[in-house]
């Protein structure tokens, strides 16, 4: 009985532990962010220019499996921060680089800039 207890009692132990919710880790990246005119993306919804919307390179979109999650981009020359939401693919990305819509690049530069360094995690 003794030893059924203790298989028991090790088996509650690791189904909680393996119940525990995973730790999202974020990831900041650092690259080219450019700026788009943009209709429906790559996530399925339409978009429109003063949306802050990011499109993520084929690598990092994945499938599509960061639609809707929400994006901290910061223009490393100045400093600028804002926020968007990943809502389609760029397939002329590197895996560092974020294509933006007009909305949200206009927080972060000029649109005449045309390219920003920029830093962002996801």
């Amino acid at each position: 009985m003794t030893r059924f207890a203790t298989v028991l009692f090790s088996l509650a132990v690791i189904g909680a532990a393996s119940a525990a919710p995973a730790e999202k880790r974020s990831t900041t990246r650092e690259g080219r962010g450019t700026w788009y005119d943009t209709g429906l993306g790559a996530c399925g919804w339409n978009n429109v220019n003063s949306d802050t919307v990011i499109a993520l390179s084929p690598s990092v979109y994945s499938g599509g499996s960061h639609c809707g999650q929400t994006v901290t981009v910061t223009n490393v020359v100045t400093g600028a921060k804002a926020t968007g939401t990943v809502a389609d693919e760029c397939p002329g990305c590197g895996p560092n680089d974020i294509d933006m819509t007009p909305g949200l690049f206009q927080q972060l530069g000029s649109l005449d800039e045309g390219v920003l360094t920029v830093s962002w995690t996801l």
